[in-house]
């Protein structure tokens, strides 16, 4: 008797996730998988709203003194495919590419910029949603690592993302896609900007 090949299991579908009740839906659905996610830290809340704080500038229509040019959302269900529903940390979309801020419970509009801030489910974010991220043509993949107090930039490329940046507390950076503005890498994760020297005596 020949032995059957083992079945692969079943990949989870979007109708699987969104069947779980809103008020119990932690959850992502990552490559067909299910995955919780992680309790989030108070130094993972802090950085979550520090960032969204340093960005906003952009969140507006460009004008003389403001960079803008962008949309912005924290923990919004994007549907990037039938197998892959994500709830980034932060998340933005240009607007000469999507005119309409995206609207509703579950957003369908790929974004152009996503980040993500390590806390429990560190694999999932450097691995696994990294790989789906660059699948679905995310031009720009932020990591915040509040235990380390570091920032990483990866730029899309055909073969995988590009790391252009990497930066820790105590240095100023032009991150990509946000060059227009210097970032404190210790203000993302709730430092205190330095107190600037006091003047001389007369």
């Amino acid at each position: 008797m020949t032995a059957r090949a083992p079945t692969a299991p079943r990949l989870s579908t979007a109708e699987d996730l969104f069947a779980i009740p809103e008020e119990r839906r932690r959850h992502e659905l990552i490559e067909g998988v299910l995955a919780e996610k992680g309790a989030a830290s108070a130094e993972h809340g802090a950085a979550q709203r520090k960032l969204s704080a340093c960005i906003d500038p952009f969140d507006r229509r460009p004008s003389g003194s403001s960079p803008g040019g962008w949309w912005f959302a924290t923990e919004v269900e994007i549907v990037l495919d039938d197998h892959d529903v994500v709830r980034p940390d932060v998340v933005g979309w240009r607007r000469e590419r999507v005119p309409e801020r995206p609207r509703g419970a579950r957003v369908t509009t790929r974004p152009d910029w996503v980040c993500e801030i390590l806390s429990t489910n560190r694999v999932q974010d450097l691995v696994r949603k990294k790989r789906v991220y660059h699948r679905h043509g995310v031009p720009h993949y932020w990591i915040l690592d509040p235990e380390e107090g570091m920032l990483t930039v990866h730029r899309h490329a055909p073969e995988g993302y590009l790391d252009v940046l990497s930066a820790e507390r105590g240095e100023r950076v032009r991150a990509e896609p946000f060059e227009a503005l210097e970032l404190d890498v210790g203000a993302l994760f709730g430092d205190d900007e330095p107190e600037p020297p006091a003047a001389p005596a007369p």
